[in-house]
């Protein structure tokens, strides 16, 4: 079963930078890709940057474009999000997930229901 490990979260002031780590372990095969999700307080979790293991291409939201990087360590099994110019709407809780499968029509996953493994999150808080 594959495991999902995030760290790196924490609290910091607008405008500073922070890099989640995402380790993976127990897979029998590589997956399709990792992606990053994240759920504010009273809000639904939203889709935010995944990245294909085989090549390395990524996806981005929107709202985060420009300022979130999503990279891989495959080596280390491992994905990283490094977030530049955070601001307080940025603050939730981000969780790593695992796409086993490209989803038809579109490669990337957006929808929660097309991850099939999920880390336990790590708490990001961005003050004013």
């Amino acid at each position: 079963q594959v495991r999902l490990v995030e760290s790196g979260g924490g609290l910091v002031q607008a405008g500073d930078s922070l890099r989640l780590s995402c380790a993976v372990s127990g897979r029998t095969f590589r997956s399709f890709a990792t992606g990053w999700l994240r759920q504010a307080p009273g809000k639904e979790r939203e889709f935010v940057a995944s990245i294909k293991l085989s090549d390395g291409e990524t996806y981005y939201a929107n709202s985060i474009r420009g300022r979130f990087t999503i990279s891989r360590d495959n080596a280390k099994d491992t994905i990283y999000l490094h977030m530049e110019n955070l601001q307080p709407e940025d603050t939730a809780v981000y969780y790593c997930a695992d796409q086993l499968a490209p989803v038809t029509g579109r490669g990337f996953a957006i929808a929660e229901s097309h991850f099939t493994s999920w880390g336990q999150g790590t708490r990001v808080t961005v003050s004013s």
